[in-house]
């Protein structure tokens, strides 16, 4: 029997073999834009990996030492995430007393630069705490201290020789021209003695310093005994200190005396009543440690 000759096949591939491979590629594309479109949770990729160690054997250690900063598994390099902002606008309370009567309810305008009491040292709260009352009971005695002059001068403060005023735990006295002292004279009217006296006496059972300044109107002044107000201002005050050490209980050590000419007024030098309530000693006294009146520098050891 004659041996048959295989038919001789055509030549190239078979035409359905085109269509596969263009739906092959179009799936492989397909794939591929979802792989990069895909996101990474870092745990479930870490638990993934675990369980396939325990089912394959393949992969015995994950290192993830670090936080994933990247969100795509194309690049090789990953990229940091970007997260949206999450703006809250409610405002919530919160606590960990179930006890509290009242709920924290936290300050969202407040400063951040603003000065928090709560986070103060303790000791400086403490220290704090003892000036304000020390504070306190300093101003009791000044307040107590007006009310003993006042009533000591009634008479003198109701025909306007004498002013007391308090400033918080400073007790002023301020005496003016008229009744004590002669117009352009340091020296003290023979009756006003009594009224030092009456100053000097309740000055002597309260403690603090005692700053005796001198001030003057605006007109210059120029004398055989006086070139200028600064020295009629002083010599005032000096003679104001005298009458005060007429009570020999008084200790000169509380006494500072100061001149200050014109430069301190009460009011404005424009008209004689004006210039008549520039022209005054006062006697500032001064509890505890303090600034000085006249801001220059801090007094200490004023008991």
């Amino acid at each position: 029997m004659a041996e048959e000759e295989c038919p001789k096949c055509k030549a190239g591939l078979p035409p359905w073999l085109a269509t596969f491979a263009d739906l092959m590629s179009l799936l492989m594309c397909f794939f591929v834009l979802l792989l990069s479109f895909a996101t990474i949770d870092a745990v479930k990729f870490k638990k993934m990996a675990e369980s396939m160690k325990d089912a394959f054997g393949v992969q015995r250690e994950v290192p993830a030492n670090e936080i994933v900063m990247g969100v795509s598994v194309i690049k090789r390099e990953f990229s940091p995430t970007i997260a949206e902002e999450n703006i809250v606008e409610q405002v919530q309370q919160q606590t960990t007393d179930t006890t509290k009567e009242y709920i924290e309810v936290p300050n969202q305008n407040k400063d951040p630069n603003q000065y928090d009491k709560t986070q103060q040292n303790p000791a400086d709260l403490k220290k704090e705490q003892l000036q304000q009352e020390l504070l306190k009971k300093l101003e009791q005695e000044a307040k107590e201290q007006v009310a003993e002059l006042q009533e000591a001068l009634k008479e003198e403060i109701e025909n306007g020789q004498v002013t007391v005023e308090r400033d918080k735990s400073r007790v002023i006295i301020r005496i003016q021209e008229k009744g004590s002292f002669g117009s352009g004279s340091a020296s003290l009217d023979p009756e006003f003695f009594e009224v030092m006296d009456k100053i000097s006496s309740v000055l002597v059972n309260r403690s603090g310093q005692i700053i005796v300044s001198g001030h003057t109107d605006n007109i210059p002044i120029r004398t055989g005994r006086f070139r200028s107000n600064w020295e009629l201002s002083s010599a005032r005050a000096v003679t104001v200190l005298h009458a005060l050490l007429r009570n020999p209980d008084v200790e000169e050590g509380r006494i500072v005396v100061k001149g200050h000419a014109d430069t301190k007024p009460l009011a404005d030098n424009d008209t004689p009543e004006n210039r008549a309530k520039n022209r005054r000693v006062e006697l500032h006294i001064i509890k505890g440690v303090e600034q000085d009146p006249d801001g220059e520098t801090p007094l200490t050891g004023a008991q």
